[in-house]
Parts: C-alpha cells; sequence; structure tokens
C-alpha cells in the first residue's frame, strides 16, 4: 500500500533528529526548476508566490544561494505544516517509521514526490503555480507522468491524503487495475459534506499516524481510525472514498 500527502509551505531546516537515506529521485529535474525559478527577478518571484513582501523578500534571497545537495533535512521532518505537526514524525515508533518509509510519498512542486527520508532543503512552490519550465506550460505538465511512474507498484492500494491540487498529479493517469481510495474528512453542513481546510489537515497528519503505528496493509484498515472527533461513514463511503464525519 501507498499512502500519498501534500507538502507544506512551512519548513524548517533539521540536520539532527533523523538522518536522510538519500536523494530525490527526480533531482535533475528540481535542478531545471530552481534555474527557472532563479531567472525571475523580484517581482515576477512575488507575483508567482502570491504572497506578501514580508514573505517574498526572504525567500527570493534564499533562492539565489539555496544548495541542492548540502544542510538536507528528511522530507518528513522537513514540512512543519498543520499536517505534519499533527502527524508528529518525531514522535514515531521505529516501526511506525520503517512504515512510512516503505509507504508514505509526498507530493511536491518542486521535488516532483518524496520519499519520507529523501534529503531536502526549504523551497517556497506550489503545484498549480504557473511556471513554464523547459517548454511545458506548468508544473503538472512538467512532472508529467512522472509521479505516477514513481508512485505505482503493481496492483497496491494508494490511499489518498493530499489535497486536491497534488492528487491532481495522479489522477490523470490512473488506469486498471490502479486503485486510488480518498480519504475525506468533512463536517456535515445542512445535511451536506464540507471539508474545513484546517480540520482536515489536522485528520489527515493523524490518519498518517494511526496508519504507521497499526502497520496497516489494505484500505479497509484506515475505516479503523478511532479518534474520538471523527466517525467513518460507511452509508456515505464509495469503494474509491472513505468519508469521515466530524463529530463536534
Amino acid at each position: 500500500m501507498k499512502i500519498i500527502i501534500a507538502p507544506a509551505k512551512k519548513m524548517v531546516v533539521d540536520t539532527d533528529t533523523f538522518g536522510v537515506d538519500g536523494l530525490p529521485q527526480y533531482l535533475d529535474q528540481t535542478q531545471a526548476i530552481l534555474a527557472r525559478l532563479r531567472q525571475l527577478d523580484y517581482a515576477a518571484a512575488k507575483t508567482l508566490w502570491h504572497c506578501s513582501d514580508k514573505l517574498a523578500r526572504p525567500n527570493y534571497n534564499w533562492l539565489q544561494q539555496l544548495d541542492l545537495q548540502r544542510q538536507l533535512t528528511p522530507a518528513l521532518l522537513a514540512y512543519s505544516g498543520i499536517q505534519y505537526q499533527y502527524m508528529a514524525p518525531d514522535l514515531f515508533t521505529a516501526p511506525a517509521l520503517d512504515y512510512v518509509r516503505n509507504n508514505l510519498r509526498i507530493l511536491s512542486g518542486f521535488y516532483g514526490i518524496l520519499r519520507p527520508f529523501d534529503g531536502i532543503v526549504p523551497y517556497r512552490l506550489e503545484m498549480q503555480a504557473k511556471l513554464p519550465v523547459a517548454g511545458a506550460r506548468n508544473l503538472y505538465d512538467f512532472w508529467g507522468d512522472r509521479l505516477y511512474q514513481a508512485l505505482v507498484d503493481g496492483a497496491e492500494p494508494i490511499i489518498n491524503l493530499a489535497s486536491q491540487e497534488y492528487a491532481k498529479a495522479i489522477t490523470p493517469y490512473l488506469q486498471n487495475p490502479d486503485q486510488l481510495i480518498t480519504i475525506v474528512f468533512a463536517s456535515l453542513v445542512n445535511g451536506k459534506l464540507v471539508t474545513k481546510a484546517t480540520l482536515a489537515k489536522m485528520a489527515r497528519g493523524e490518519m498518517v499516524r494511526f496508519l504507521a503505528e497499526h502497520q496497516a496493509l489494505t484500505a479497509a484498515d484506515a475505516t479503523a481510525f478511532d479518534h474520538p472527533d471523527w466517525a467513518f461513514a460507511a452509508d456515505r463511503s464509495t469503494a474509491t472514498q472513505l468519508v469521515f464525519i466530524y463529530q463536534k
């Protein structure tokens, strides 16, 4: 089984907690993206990032000096957004760490697809950013089916805990007998399912922790997620979508 998650904008450097296993699979492509980003002037970079000067200026300065092979942090620790805080990978048991090493993959606009202990550096680039690279219109076109090819191995199921923005890098290439099962965390509002971003990010992180701690092997194992704030809704779920409803 493979599990896919999105990255986070907020990143840190942590070279002490865990060592890295190696470099990302598509580092040559990342180097091409980096070269393209360095062609942008400050105004263009800020527009691409959709952020304030307070965020854009240090990111632009960092862009000019970052080295893809130095001061590396394992991907699982490099991202520090809400999902990763609630996953708390630094507290994983040894079996849970082995589980995510084998089963978890992080999708990234900059790196493509990452194994948890690939060594990476901080960057700012979303998958949906409108950045033409090497003749491709955007990052989805640039990456093409590479992420799918790196992810799919035989007929094992893929548990989708990624946001729609990142799942779109995989879904166009699915074919029989691929199994992609999306886990939805939603609130029931006037009889309709509504996903609230912060709550969903928290739950996705906790679901990764649950799957790792329980050494989950099938999609059905995810339905046993025993968080007090979430209840599995069998009547709203399908073979390709598992729905959990917020209980508060």
